[in-house]
């Protein structure tokens, strides 16, 4: 079920935005399609590859903290492969990378496992910058966004909600002694050491400088592409950051963002004035190239992990 409802999600969605498409429209993006600058689709695989290297790279820094000096190359394999396993079930990749590297470096599941945590952790963090970012460049954009759609009395009341939730939160959170609260605060302790892990480690500099780095790609990653097509290629900076925060969300949404991405892309795009198929095709180039290096290269690892361990 894990697997199913959310790509029969992606499914719908696929279904919902193509129905609401004229016949004329479709046409544009198939055209879109075929007239693409794929070199900047190529460079942004490239670029892809080196957010690749880095998350395995700076894998090395929390597991060195630890007292562990895996292979760099089992290291990358097992990152490659957990993208392709978080295709079919969103976030089990960490488990699988933490099973990976306890077979072929005998580092203990719990270690590899709260080390990944830890990634998690500072890669929230960081994408929050990105979203407090994009609101402040775009606030007077987002501001009349809202109050153009939402009435006034619905955002005090939604506001008045918030409050109330968020204050029953806090006491359920402090006295509450149900099992599942127990669970969730133990998971919160959790990631709270994993977090706090890093500004213990030795090389913390080089770890939070490959985690900005990281970032820096998947970012760089998404604008170039905007380059692919003539309709988006004079779209501003900040207008690229808030497609790929609401690209990054939707990837989790559904199985690797399939569906969710292209329609949150022409979505946002339609706001800065993007005909709705021009951001379509944009989504769906950026998505299909993506996961197109995903499946390749998470099968290659599967086949190389274990010809480079084979003694």
């Amino acid at each position: 079920m894990q697997i199913f409802i959310p790509l029969l999600i992606g499914i719908g969605l696929i279904y919902y935005q193509y129905s609401s498409f004229s016949e004329e429209q479709i046409k544009r993006i198939k055209v879109y399609f075929k007239s693409a600058d794929y070199f900047y689709v190529l460079l942004s695989v490239i670029i892809s590859l080196f957010g690749y290297w880095s998350r395995s790279y700076r894998w090395k820094y929390s597991l060195q903290h630890l007292g562990y000096e895996p292979k760099f190359h089992n290291s990358f394999f097992a990152v490659s492969i957990s993208y392709l396993i978080n295709l079919t079930i969103p976030r089990s990749g960490e488990v699988t990378r933490a099973i990976i590297l306890k077979k072929y470096e005998g580092i203990p599941f719990d270690k590899g496992f709260g080390t990944i945590v830890a990634e998690r952790v500072i890669d929230f963090l960081i994408f929050l910058l990105f979203v407090i970012t994009a609101f402040l460049l775009q606030f007077d954009k987002i501001n009349h966004f809202i109050f153009s759609n939402i009435s006034p009395n619905r955002i005090i009341f939604i506001t008045i909600i918030g409050f109330i939730s968020f204050f029953a939160f806090l006491l359920i959170w402090k006295w509450a002694k149900w099992p599942i609260i127990l669970k969730i605060k133990s998971k919160f302790i959790g990631l709270i050491e994993g977090m706090t892990s890093v500004l213990k480690m030795k090389n913390k500099w080089k770890y939070l400088f490959h985690s900005f780095f990281i970032w820096f790609c998947y970012l760089l990653m998404f604008y170039v592409c905007i380059f692919s097509i003539p309709e988006t290629a004079s779209i501003s900076f900040d207008v690229v950051i808030m497609g790929f925060i609401f690209g990054s969300l939707a990837v989790g949404f559904t199985n690797g963002g399939i569906g969710a991405f292209p329609i949150s892309i022409a979505k946002v795009l339609l706001l800065y004035g993007i005909a709705e198929d021009a951001g379509t095709a944009l989504g769906w180039i950026i998505w299909t190239s993506q996961t197109l290096l995903t499946i390749i290269l998470g099968l290659f690892s599967y086949l190389f992990l274990n010809i480079f361990n084979k003694n």
